[in-house]
């Protein structure tokens, strides 16, 4: 039986807003939005060339036996790109505040690429959400 990772649930505040961040500033793809209960409402959104979709919550009940997540709650979760530099130039570009490219060293974190699997960029979501780019060596498909 295969595993696979296809959801992460992301809480936010203000749903048009958060949509409105994903969709229009950092180029995700719509996939649904919907209100499948009274006060609750899901969007479903894909970043390009992924597997696995972010769930923009609003108003959701947890699950039974597991704990709600407060908005600005999820951190340090991975977005994967074969070019960094270009990924920092399209999210900048949307109006995204994204932080400089940098690499991990010797002295700790230092500005610019580093070598394979070693350069990383972050931004954060209106409600606080905290998203790490990480530029790998190919597409996923090909590793």
């Amino acid at each position: 039986m295969n595993w696979t990772l296809e959801v992460v649930p992301v809480p936010v505040t203000d749903m048009d807003r958060a949509k409105e961040f994903y969709a229009a500033r950092c180029g995700f793809a719509v996939d649904l939005d919907t209100e499948p209960a009274p006060g609750v409402r899901i969007v479903q959104i894909t970043p390009p060339g992924s597997r696995c979709s972010l769930a923009l919550l609003s108003g959701m009940p947890p699950m039974p036996d597991t704990k709600a997540m407060a908005p600005g709650s999820l951190q340090g979760l991975q977005f994967c790109v074969t070019d960094i530099e270009a990924a920092h130039a399209e999210l900048a570009g949307r109006g995204v505040d994204v932080s400089e490219v940098r690499h991990l060293g010797d002295q700790g974190w230092t500005a610019g690429r580093g070598g394979t699997w070693n350069s990383f960029m972050t931004f954060t979501d209106p409600d606080g959400n905290g998203w790490t780019v990480q530029e790998a060596p190919s597409d996923l498909s090909e590793r």
